[in-house]
Order: structure tokens, then sequence, then C-alpha cells
């Protein structure tokens, strides 16, 4: 629910630190071990999940997560199986938020309604649907609304204050801030340019700003984390995952969480000043 991310983002700047955002596609590289990373996230520091639902034409995202969409369908992954996945986690944690991201194709095959209807009893938190604009997303809202879900839009470089209004209405939970003009995982941007956005974008709304694509490695992660109020990384956890080993893509993925974390959670009180 919109209440369990705003919850979050409140204990957060009390404790004047910026959050952990971790993304994993569903069923990569199967269900069992993609639960077991799931409900591992949490005590490996992450503070809010986003779970993909795979589907064949990613196209805002980088070879890693396109491979990991190709596992997961490969493993009998789909919309479907998502939300079993969110509502295992959530029998187990009552308290991480953990949004959906994806596409707008599987959406529409199973109905705005009644994905709505199903992510609340999966106890999801709201979506990110990366190819539906908000000129396309009135009847999204309008069934998220009933079960206090959130819309979670995206700004990027090139979004000027005209789009930047009309991405912030009916915007909720936080705003995603995608910061390069490509596709996930393939470059980062500068320390400085992000700084920058960020600042602009928090006189436009008071939403939390979360920063990713492109975010790897700890000393990126420290940097926009003196400034964002989310981190999120999604590429360099995938890339951590091979079909061939379960025990060990667990393992690994969430010794990379605690990498991450470890980064972010100690990013303000290296700089020195809040953000």
């Amino acid at each position: 629910m919109t209440a369990r991310l705003d919850q979050k983002f409140a204990a957060l700047r009390r404790n004047g630190r910026a959050a952990l955002v971790a993304y994993i596609m569903a069923s990569d590289p199967d269900d069992e071990t993609c639960f077991n990373i799931l409900r591992g996230l949490p005590a490996a520091g992450a503070d809010v999940i986003e779970l993909g639902f795979p589907f064949t034409d990613p196209m805002a995202d980088g070879p890693s997560i396109q491979k990991a969409a190709l596992r997961a369908l490969k493993a009998g992954g789909s919309l479907q199986k998502t939300l079993d996945l969110a509502r295992r986690f959530r029998e187990t944690n009552a308290d991480t938020p953990l949004i959906l991201m994806g596409y707008a194709n599987p959406i529409e095959s199973m109905g705005y309604e009644s994905f709505a209807r199903a992510m609340h009893a999966a106890g999801a938190d709201g979506a990110i649907v990366v190819d539906l604009p908000p000129e396309e997303d009135a009847p999204l809202r309008a069934a998220f609304a009933q079960h206090d879900l959130s819309i979670i839009r995206l700004a990027t470089p090139t979004t000027d204050d005209n789009r930047l209004t009309k991405v912030l209405d009916g915007a909720s939970g936080f705003l995603y801030y995608v910061s390069v003009a490509g596709v996930t995982g393939a470059q980062a941007a500068a320390a400085t340019a992000v700084r920058a956005a960020v600042q602009r974008l928090k006189r436009a709304t008071d939403l939390p700003v979360a920063v990713g694509f492109g975010v790897r490695e700890p000393e990126a992660a420290r940097a926009i984390a003196t400034t964002a109020d989310a981190v999120v990384v999604g590429s360099a956890f995938v890339d951590e995952i091979n079909p061939e080993d379960a025990k060990g893509s667990t393992d690994r993925v969430l010794r990379k969480v605690r990498l991450l974390s470890e980064a972010v959670r100690s990013a303000r009180a290296l700089e020195g000043t809040p953000a």
C-alpha cells in the first residue's frame, strides 16, 4: 500500500539516510531460488524491493535484465507467478514495501481491475509500468486508487518542467529518476549531474526521489545517497545469478546487496550533510 511506502520513507528521513531499493526479476532463475533471494533481501539491507515481471520485449532494459527476463520466461515465469511470489514474500514480511515493475502488455492481458485486485491480495504496494505514460494510465490509476496502491512514475534527464508537471500529476509512493538517457545498467551518470537533477526534482515535488539506471558499485551508490532519498540497483544484482548454481546465486546476490546497502547507509554520515 501507499501507506507502507510513506511510512518507510518517513522512518528513513528520521534516521537521516537514504533507502536502497533492490530490484530482482521474478522467477529468475526459477521460482524457488527467486523466493529465497526475495525473502533474504530485507535482512541483507534492502529497504524497498522492486520485483520485475518478465516480458519478452523489455525495451527500457539493458543486456543484464534482458537476460534475466529470458531466464525467467524459460523457467515458466509470468505476471501471475510474480504475484504468487509477492504473496509468499508478504506472508514472511509485513513491513518491507514491495513494488512490481514491468511493461503494460501483461497487465493489459490481465485487465487493470483484475491486476489491482490481485496486487492488493498479494500484499504489493504499487507498480512502475515503464511503457504506460501519464496520458494513458488513468484506468490503471483508478483501479489502483480503490486499493491504495501507488503509481510510481519515471522522470529522465530530458524531462522538462512542462513534462514534469504531467509526470507528477497522480504519482504516489516515490518518483523514480532515470539518471541516464539509455537503458538499464548500460552506463552511469556523473554524480554532479545527478545531484543537480535531484535538487530540481525536489523543488517540484514532496515525493521521495529515487535514482536508478546504471548504479552498480558502492562508490556510485554512496554518491547518489548523499542527495537522493533512495538508490535503485538492479543489473548489479541480477548479474550475480547463474542458473546452474542456485545456492551460489542466492549467496552472491545477498552479498552484493549487503555491500551496496552499507554504502547507502553510510553516505550521509561520511558526507556530514543532510539531504
